[in-house]
């Protein structure tokens, strides 16, 4: 059988030879090397006592991403260029005359893989899963290389306008496989009404099973499949069954699911013919320390959080993500709109459009069997100019966002259609996301539900994606968030972000015929377009930290959305208040609890009453006067109980004339600004650069509020923590204009 690349994912390869292991999943063993050689180079061995004889190679484990650290470097670019990863294999298939493959799941952007030095595949767009026959390239010990190139290029998706960074490296699992000499290269599965289809090149043998695992079916793919009565798949019940496929020695198996869905004519959304309020959030496949190529256990762990946040809808931006993503969505229970990374810049020539196509086809091809899917889509923002001319080439977009959606309908006629901000298109798509982002890029946030039933009124099929405000973690604010001043932008507190948040929750509960909407985004990550945010080259809209740390606001939609009781006073990370004497605070508290009790300072300052439309906070507020100092609150539910404890300041301040800088516990560094009375400068967003001197001791580059070198204060303060305490070391702390702070470690 010649070479061919396949792209069609074996991730759930079952079938075993004579007791062999037939798919390994390669994580150890890889050298690496961020430079571009020839294979003649790559291939050169290491000469004892003569490192100059070749580039350096440094040992990695995949899943690996060479811009992990340098993303979110505030001094740098992040590299866009080749790099090499090279392997020693031992090829010993069990099938006689059987096939030999390695597969990707993604990697960016552009890949060459060779076998000695032959090259045996190549592959163009950094997302949708491939794979590459080598057989005839080899047996036994053979070594193979793999060039990874994120360099910019115009004529390929997603375009380096896009606001998030285009990762290279073997950024997902690398698999190697063994196969039969006949084997299912190509198996479609997908359900229509109550029945299943399992389509192929291939008579099959197929079984299904039922969410107990009972057989519901055993026989062939001839005909499509009836279940009687299907237990329905839902949000609160996401009932999935399997289906069992085999053919000679191949066996591979898929879960899938029964649900109907539907767009009403300008709202409301239906599930199973029942109105469901899609309550829902993005994500990035980006992590602290990590870049794009996070773990299984830090996928699993994110996807718990959007669920345990209460969310029932995710939409995966921008671009294919990871199988194991979309397995998560299937057994966590939440809705899915997919999207290629035609994202930005135009359109570009035969061989852009080619690119466009083939992604939006092997992710339907590869993704169709997931029933939490409902939603492909075709592209977001087409309406920027920039890579290809300054004007808008109208006509150019349309052409190809139509043939996308055809091509879309053909290949599953049964989910719809969607893009988002390109409203010159919006009569091409099923469903339709303009750009609303009240309170933040436009107007303000009391104008929400004016906007949104304008929306409503105006699209026939309407679904609000991205909305929101930026935030930087630890930042709060005492006043500048009055809701009738709809500060745009805000000042990036968490204190407006969560008033921000709060308003949009409380009006979509009032809009009968609204869909659901997607607030941007779940965490902060990676973007090479915001070099000046207070962390540089990270956006900051998410709702937890890069690297997952919920912030204030996370537990907002907690409050509204989850059914798990939940208590959380606002001010965990607000260490320091600030005020007059005897000045009367408000008090947040973020609950589903029918009713809190409020105690400050031992007393208690009353019981209020969970009212959604009682803003903020569901009627949880209270304003009372603090004492100077050093103040507890409480939070008393039927369930639950939650305190904090802060300082409260009430000496005023003048500019920043110091920095001190101190340690917290075992592994944080704190430096805080001072004015030139001693007083701690609480309003402060200065700029605060940490070192270190005689041990790299400092946790860099991770684009968090603890993990970023260079970063704005938050209230005049900013953190870092140690990453080695170890070795002896010296860390100093700078501001513009003031005298460095420095503190001996240990």
């Amino acid at each position: 059988m010649a070479r061919r690349t396949l792209l069609l994912s074996l991730a759930c390869l079952l079938a075993t030879a004579a007791g062999a292991q037939v798919r390994q999943t390669l994580y150890e063993g890889w050298q690496f090397v961020r430079t571009d050689l020839t294979i003649w180079e790559v291939l050169r061995p290491v000469k004892a006592g003569k490192p100059e004889s070749v580039p350096l190679w440094t040992a990695v484990s995949l899943p690996h991403c060479y811009n992990a650290d340098d993303g979110v470097d505030p001094t740098t670019n992040y590299y866009e260029g080749p790099a090499w990863y090279r392997t020693t294999l031992n090829i010993d298939n069990p099938y006689p005359n059987g096939h030999t493959l390695l597969e990707f799941e993604g990697a960016g952007q552009k890949t060459d893989v060779y076998v000695g030095t032959q090259k045996v595949g190549s592959h163009i767009g950094g997302y949708d899963h491939w794979t590459v026959d080598i057989t005839d390239a080899g047996r036994g010990r053979v070594t193979v290389a793999v060039r990874c190139d994120n360099s910019r290029d115009v004529e390929m998706i997603p375009s380096d306008m896009s606001d998030f960074c285009l990762y290279g490296g073997l950024y997902r699992h690398v698999h190697l496989v063994y196969l039969p000499s006949d084997y299912l290269a190509d198996v479609q599965l997908y359900v229509s009404g109550d029945s299943v289809v399992v389509s192929c090149d291939k008579r099959v043998e197929v079984e299904l099973t039922n969410p107990a695992g009972k057989v519901v079916f055993r026989g062939d793919n001839a005909q499509p499949i009836v279940v009687k009565k299907p237990e329905k798949w839902s949000p609160d019940a996401p009932r999935l069954y399997t289906a069992r496929i085999t053919y000679g020695e191949h066996s591979l198996q898929r879960k899938f699911g029964f649900r109907t869905f539907e767009f009403k004519p300008h709202g409301p959304f239906k599930l199973n013919g029942r109105r469901l309020l899609l309550q829902g959030t993005h994500r990035h496949e980006d992590h602290a320390g990590v870049g794009a190529a996070m773990t299984d256990e830090q996928i699993r762990s994110e996807m718990q959080q959007i669920k345990e946040m209460g969310a029932n809808f995710i939409r995966l931006g921008h671009y294919q993500q990871s199988d194991l993503v979309l397995q998560l969505c299937d057994s966590l229970g939440l809705l899915v709109w997919e999207e290629i990374p035609w994202c930005r810049g135009g359109v570009g020539g035969d061989a852009y459009q080619a690119q466009a196509h083939r992604m939006l086809e092997n992710m339907i091809r590869q993704h169709r069997h997931h029933p939490s899917i409902i939603l492909w889509g075709l592209g977001n923002e087409n309406d920027w100019p920039g890579d290809f001319s300054t004007e808008i080439d109208t006509t150019a977009v349309r052409q190809l966002m139509a043939s996308l959606n055809d091509l879309a309908h053909r290949l599953d006629p049964g989910r719809k259609t969607v893009i988002r901000r390109c409203d010159f298109c919006a009569d091409i798509v099923d469903v339709y996301s303009p750009s609303i982002w009240a309170g933040w890029y436009s107007r303000k946030f009391t104008d929400y539900r004016e906007m949104e039933e304008g929306a409503i009124a105006k699209y026939p099929h309407f679904l609000h994606a991205e909305w929101g405000g930026d935030s930087h973690a630890g930042r709060h604010a005492e006043t500048g968030f009055d809701i009738e001043a709809g500060d745009r932008n805000g000042d990036w507190s968490e204190s407006y972000a969560v008033r921000l948040f709060d308003w949009h929750l409380k009006e979509q509960l009032r809009m009968p015929n609204l869909t659901g909407s997607a607030f941007w985004t779940f965490k902060d990550f990676c973007t090479p377009l915001r070099p000046e945010n207070p962390i540089p080259y990270v956006n900051q809209k998410g709702v937890c930290q890069r690297d997952g740390t919920p912030k204030e606001s996370y537990y907002v939609f907690q409050s509204y959305w989850s059914g798990k009781p939940m208590l959380h006073i606002y001010g965990h990370s607000w260490p320091v208040r600030w005020g007059a004497v005897g000045e009367e605070k408000e008090i947040l508290v973020y609950s589903n609890e029918d009713e809190v009790e409020l105690f400050v300072n031992g007393t208690s300052v009353g019981k209020r009453k969970r009212n959604p439309q009682d803003y903020p906070a569901q009627g949880f507020h209270w304003r009372v006067p603090l004492q100077a100092g050093s103040n507890t609150v409480q939070a008393h539910s039927k369930h639950l109980t939650d305190e904090i404890t802060f300082e409260y300041q009430t000496e005023p301040w003048g500019p920043p004339a110091s920095i001190r800088l101190r340690r917290i516990g075992s592994d944080l560094l704190e430096a805080q600004l001072y004015d030139a009375n001693g007083v701690r400068c609480l309003d402060s967003s200065d700029w605060i650069e940490f070192s270190s001197a005689g041990n790299d001791a400092l946790l860099r580059n991770q684009g968090t509020a603890t993990g970023s070198y260079r970063i704005q204060a938050a209230n005049g303060r900013a953190q870092i923590r140690l990453k080695d305490l170890s070795a002896p070391c010296v860390v100093a702390a700078r501001a513009a204009g003031l005298d460095a702070a420095f503190l001996s470690i240990p």
